[in-house]
């Protein structure tokens, strides 16, 4: 990170290294137990405005506001999300969407998709995302980050996708266990993925529980 932060300086494109390390959650030094707490605890305020900020963006750029509730409602990284999202879409124009998802359980599959979702340290399973949206979303055109990212910027909002999906995170501990929060934004091996979650019976009351947070969580 000082490495990367030293070369933004010399290539006098700073402002945007700070903007992609806000966009993709990246963090300087994990620091000590205690201060994390306190963080966390003082940073709750501004985190709970994070609905308040897609509300307003999604007014502001009606083109993005599908894709930030799918964002939201899926928790996954920003990238792995704006990945998922075209992913549906080309897969709608070939008419081969039900290779990813799968509508008896509404259920995107990442997992088929190795090479874009299962990568050595960031993994994504599985989302459970309502029919509904994900019609939605195929019915509207691929966009790059760049696409997404400047928009907002030049609208005067900060980039947050970091804490939407931590908002996502904190919120569905209403109805999710903690290993199901990090089974479905991929902070679990594959092995354990296999070992515990790969069983219809349990993806269904999995997803069950997880519509159940969605449906108060939808803006």
């Amino acid at each position: 990170m000082k490495g990367l932060s030293a070369l933004a300086k010399f290539l006098g494109i700073y402002g945007d290294f700070k903007d992609l390390i806000k966009a993709h959650g990246l963090k300087w030094s994990s620091g000590n137990t205690d201060d994390l707490i306190i963080s966390r605890l003082t940073k709750a305020a501004e985190t709970q405005d994070v609905i308040k900020w897609i509300i307003k963006v999604k007014k502001r750029l009606t083109k993005l506001e599908v894709l930030l509730d799918f964002i939201l409602a899926s928790g996954l990284r920003y990238e792995e999300s704006v990945k998922a999202y075209n992913l549906i879409i080309e897969l709608v124009k070939k008419g081969k969407l039900n290779s990813y998802y799968n509508e008896k359980t509404e259920t995107l599959e990442h997992f088929r998709f190795k090479n874009l979702f299962i990568r050595r340290t960031k993994k994504a399973f599985v989302s459970f995302v309502p029919k509904q949206l994900t019609e939605k979303v195929g019915k509207k055109s691929k966009l790059t980050c760049t696409q997404i990212n400047k928009p907002i910027q030049r609208s005067g909002f900060k980039l947050r996708f970091s804490d939407v999906r931590e908002y996502f995170a904190t919120y569905m501990t209403k109805c999710l266990t903690r290993p199901d929060i990090d089974f479905l934004q991929g902070r679990v091996s594959a092995n354990v993925f296999m070992r515990n979650y790969f069983n219809p019976a349990l993806i269904s009351d999995l997803r069950e529980r997880v519509f159940k947070g969605l449906e108060k969580l939808n803006t």
